[in-house]
């Protein structure tokens, strides 16, 4: 397996994997419609790759993509918790269904956790499904009682 840091020559890639994982995610099947995501996630990607405010890893079998993660970077107020105010939210995390259970998600998690310390994030977050929970324990995260969404 080869874990590659995506670059903007990626974006093709990166694009199709994302609907990949988000038709995954979602439990959606082809006849749903993904245009406007697809055409909104390649921008993204040459933005944020661009500006440095995202890591994307690629996990490449030969030819064949198998699996992915991401970590976006930003940027908050600095709290007693966090006083540089630098935060990390890992997505994307997504192994293909013949490649799991061989440690795939771990390196490729591993890889973005280090990235962001390496860029001196110490407050990393990320949403977990219910296959997820169990490799993002297993890492060391836990769970967050006092966050809260408004949609």
């Amino acid at each position: 397996m080869e874990y590659k840091i995506a670059t903007l020559k990626d974006i093709d890639l990166l694009t199709v994997s994302r609907i990949e994982v988000l038709r995954a995610a979602n439990k959606l099947d082809d006849s749903v419609d993904m245009s406007e995501v697809e055409a909104a996630s390649r921008e993204y990607y040459k933005k944020a790759l661009a500006d440095g405010t995202h890591t994307a890893v690629l996990v490449m079998d030969g030819d064949s993509f198998v699996g992915a993660g991401g970590v976006s970077y930003y940027e908050i107020m600095p709290t007693y918790h966090n006083p540089s105010g630098k935060k990390a939210y890992i997505m994307n995390m997504y192994t293909n269904p013949a490649y799991r259970r061989q440690g795939i998600a771990f390196k490729t998690l591993d890889t973005l956790v280090k990235n962001a310390k390496s860029r001196g994030i110490t407050h990393i977050t990320l949403e977990a499904t219910d296959m997820g929970r169990p490799l993002y324990e297993k890492y060391g995260f836990t769970s967050m009682d006092a966050e809260m969404e408004l949609l």
